[in-house]
Formats: structure tokens, C-alpha cells, sequence
């Protein structure tokens, strides 16, 4: 008997790093036509009423497709229609939409650089802390597979002569086994304070910040809200763009913001996946998977406005860096994240021959 793969969990796993880009698969697939619907019927906590655009002969024509600004009023507030409505004037969309006038404000950039301005600042203060006490946790749970595995073995061995001497079935044995095993490695977990499921804290708050951002800046490039000094959002979003989407409010035809995502999060993928020997059956299949919502979330990129996508690529930009930099050794150190034993000395040359060797030397 072995112990079950739960509990020798690495910071190696793809999960780890790349599990937000799974977590919103589904979410994405059913806002990708969503996401640009006007929202004519919202107020922006009681500034006034609905701002209704008149049509005006010299009015600048909307630079999204028909289907794009289709009114929510078609949508019952049974159907698909009223959950995502009640997200978009929710209180944490709302703080989003905040946090981002509030940088836009104080920094006097364009759009563009506000948006990554406020990409910047939220990666870095919130989820860099929560990835660093991520491989903290998952380091110490590497560096109790040792213990743990001697432990598995003297088990197995007395549970056999257990077995043998009160005549347990075989299914008995197993079961006996199990629930003990399982209890002593949790209670090494809480002898060391590193439960497995703290590793887990950085989706639960990446992952619904980067959903309400997202809804945030939809807001803002669909002109649902305008700022206290009357300017609105959306015509600053229309010339807050550069190089080539000037619009941020328009979709990027290039399709260049949603190919450059696609690529980012599938190097990701692939850092993880080059320093990890030997994966269990169940790790290849979560790479796979990572790695076709990874090229799903290309697609899905193109049918939203620049703002949107602008902030995912900038997101998983950071998300490379800050992945990168937790395999600096003086990093790890300052962060008084245990050394383990698949620790190296030259993570980065490890890894650009581990790359090397994969996709350019094969043979």
C-alpha cells in the first residue's frame, strides 16, 4: 500500500500557478457574448439616472458589432441575464470600479496606463504576498514526504501482521490502513502548521479580484458608469488606448492582445510542466486541461472590449514575473520559504535547458 497522491503535493504542480485560468473557464464561456451588453438601466449608486446617449447626428458610431450592444432588457431577470446583472452592480464591482478611477485620477496617465498601473499594484501588493505564503506552505508539505512515506511504510507492515493475526479481509486491511494513514498525516500537517488547502487561499481571492476587475472595466468600456465630475468613462476609454487599439472600448481586430494571452499563459503552463519529472496520471491530464483553457481563453479575448483584455495580458504578465521570481533562491530566502530538496541553485539556467532541450533539441 502507498499513500495516496493527496497528501505529496509539490510546488511544482501546474495547478498551482496557472488554476485561475481553469477556475473561470466555464464562467468565460458564458460571458464572452455577455460582456459588452450596455447595462442603460443601471445607476451608478444613486448619481443620477440612467444615462440614455441621444441620438445625435454628429454622434461617434459605436466600434462594436451589433450583436455587441444588444440591450439587457431582452434578458428576463430569470435567465442568464440576472445573475450576471446582479455581479456588474455588485459592491466588490463596484469597489473595482473605484480602485480604477481612483488610479486613473491620482496618476494622470491615459487609460492604458492606468489599467496597468492598477494591474501592477494589485498583483504586487495582494497576490504576491499569497503566492510566496503559497510555496511556503507547499514547501514544508515536500519537505514531510519523507516522514511521511516512512510512516506509510511502517504502517503498511503492521497493519499486515494485524491482518494476518485477527484474520481482516483484505478490503478490511485496506480500509484499516487508509483511515489510519490519513489521520496521522494530518496530524503532521498540524504539527507543522501546513495544511495543503492554505495553498489554495491565493485562488479564492485571485481569482474572484481578477472576475471583478474584469466586470469593472466591461462597465466602464460599455458607458454603465461615468465618473463624479460628469466626464464619461467610456469616451476617455475610447481615446485611452495606444499603439493599435487607440480604442479601449472597440475589440482588438488584430487579435495580437488575445494571441499574446493565449502565449503567455501557455508558457506558464509550460514552466511548471518542464520542472516536473515524473507526473502522475492525474497531473498530465490537469496540464492538458490547463493548457486548452489556456488556448480557449484566445478566442474568448477577441469578443471583449481592449480595456478587458489589456488587463488579462498585463495580469499574466505579472503572473509570469512573479512565478519567475519565486524561483530566485534569495528570494525564497527572504521570503523564509524552506529550502526542499528539488531546490536549485540556478533555477533559471535549469530552466532554459530543461526548455532547450524540449523544444528546440529534440530529435
Amino acid at each position: 500500500m502507498r499513500v495516496a497522491a493527496s497528501v505529496s503535493g509539490t510546488r511544482s504542480s501546474p495547478v498551482s500557478s496557472a488554476c485561475w485560468i481553469q477556475s473561470c473557464a466555464e464562467m468565460l464561456c458564458r460571458l464572452s457574448v455577455r460582456w459588452l451588453q450596455p447595462r442603460s438601466a443601471l445607476q451608478l449608486r444613486g448619481l443620477g439616472p440612467p444615462v440614455v446617449p441621444a441620438p445625435t447626428g454628429g454622434a461617434k458610431p459605436s466600434a462594436l458589432p451589433l450583436w455587441a450592444v444588444a440591450s439587457v432588457s431582452a434578458v428576463g431577470p430569470s435567465g442568464a441575464g440576472g445573475w450576471y446583472e446582479a455581479l456588474a452592480t455588485s459592491a466588490p464591482v463596484q469597489g473595482a470600479e473605484d480602485v480604477l478611477l481612483f488610479a486613473h485620477t491620482a496618476s494622470g496617465l491615459p487609460w492604458w496606463g492606468s489599467i496597468l498601473l492598477t494591474t501592477v499594484a494589485l498583483r504586487g501588493a495582494v497576490t504576491l504576498p499569497l503566492a510566496a505564503y503559497q510555496h511556503y506552505i507547499l514547501a514544508k508539505v515536500e519537505n514531510l514526504q519523507p516522514e511521511i512515506k516512512s510512516i506509510a511504510r511502517h504502517l503498511n507492515q503492521d497493519v499486515a501482521v494485524r491482518a494476518n493475526q485477527l484474520g481482516w479481509s483484505k478490503r478490511a486491511a485496506r480500509l484499516t490502513y487508509l483511515k489510519t494513514m490519513r489521520r496521522l498525516v494530518s496530524e503532521l500537517y498540524v504539527r507543522d502548521n501546513c495544511h495543503p488547502f492554505k495553498a489554495t487561499v491565493l485562488v479564492w481571492i485571485q481569482l474572484p479580484m481578477w472576475i471583478f476587475v474584469s466586470v469593472a472595466l466591461r462597465n466602464f468600456s460599455t458607458g454603465a458608469t461615468h465618473s463624479e465630475a460628469g466626464f464619461s468613462v467610456q469616451e476617455q476609454l475610447a481615446t485611452g488606448g495606444v499603439l493599435w487599439f487607440p480604442d479601449l472600448t472597440a475589440l482588438d481586430s488584430t487579435w495580437i492582445l488575445p494571441v499574446s494571452i493565449g502565449v503567455i499563459n501557455l508558457l506558464i503552463v509550460e514552466i511548471f510542466a518542464l520542472q516536473k519529472v515524473g507526473m502522475s496520471r492525474f497531473q498530465t491530464y490537469i496540464t492538458y486541461l490547463v493548457r486548452a483553457v489556456s488556448v480557449l481563453m484566445i478566442p474568448v479575448a477577441a469578443t471583449v472590449p481592449s480595456s478587458i483584455v489589456l488587463y488579462w495580458l498585463c495580469s499574466s504578465l505579472m503572473g509570469l514575473s512573479q512565478n519567475l521570481l519565486l524561483r530566485s533562491p534569495r528570494f525564497r530566502q527572504l521570503c523564509r520559504i524552506p529550502l526542499t530538496k528539488s531546490d536549485s541553485d540556478t533555477p533559471y539556467k535549469d530552466l532554459f535547458a530543461a526548455f532547450y532541450a524540449k523544444f528546440i533539441s529534440r530529435k
